[in-house]
């Protein structure tokens, strides 16, 4: 009796030692299953919308491209950066687009939002511009020190009319991009050389480069305005060489 007794001790500690792996597996399971399902829920639709504003921060050159093929393409230089955050949690970034040898003469100037796309529609991202109410007053603002710009309650009265508005969507895997959309079929009015109305569209890639391919068209759909060959191509460049070309 006692022998077996001793043999009865020795499995329950086996049997308790088996139950808790069991048990511990099981919390590890659902532990997993809990954080997978954090972490997919953690890529919000606001987190789409903070990737793009991110990924169109910042100064950029077509210069590459310029290299390549001058005769279709200028050496642009855009420069992107928060201006404010609306009440909803939008994002307000200010951009402007130069020639890379006058920085300091923009000609177009634009504030863009960005938010997460309606429910209703099949989007992840809306890349809205609107004009500005006084360009001279935020020309160069990224340059220029915080202290040096309109504050951002002045940046929200100074957006103007709406002027375009791109719907982006997560790229499918395995694409070299991560978001591409463009304006809705049909484009927005435009009058510039004859157009009635203009397209666009918006590539975001990894590493802070950007694609776009802006095109205006007239009534019989024949393009009047805007690259043919094929988008603009934007990246980042070292402050070191930015006066290379």
């Amino acid at each position: 009796m006692a022998k077996g007794s001793e043999s009865g001790s020795e499995s329950d500690p086996n049997g308790w030692s088996r139950a808790r792996g069991l048990v511990v597996k099981t919390l590890v399971l659902i532990g997993g299953a809990f954080l997978l399902k954090r972490l997919t829920k953690s890529t919000t639709r606001w987190d789409h919308a903070k990737i793009v504003a991110r990924s169109l921060s910042g100064e950029k050159f077509s210069r590459e491209q310029a290299s390549r093929d001058p005769d279709n393409y200028f050496n642009f230089r855009i420069f992107t950066c928060p201006a404010t955050e609306m009440v909803d949690g939008s994002k307000v970034l200010y951009f402007e687009q130069a020639f890379w040898r006058t920085p300091q003469k923009p000609f177009r100037q634009r504030f863009l939002m960005v938010k997460p796309c309606p429910k209703d529609l099949k989007c992840d991202v809306e890349v809205s511009s609107y004009a500005i109410r006084d360009v001279e007053d935020y020309k160069n603002f990224c340059d220029r020190p915080r202290d040096q710009r309109p504050l951002p309650e002045e940046v929200i009265g100074d957006i103007a009319e709406p002027l375009t508005t791109i719907y982006l969507n997560r790229c499918e895997r395995g694409k070299r991009c991560l978001y591409e959309g463009s304006t809705p079929p049909g484009g927005f009015p435009n009058s510039w050389n004859g157009a009635t109305h203009f397209t666009s569209e918006l590539m975001v890639l990894k590493n802070n480069e950007i694609c776009t391919w802006d095109r205006g068209y007239d009534d019989e759909g024949n393009q009047v305005w805007g690259v043919k060959e094929g988008p603009y191509e934007f990246k980042p460049a070292p402050a070191s060489s930015f006066n290379a070309n």
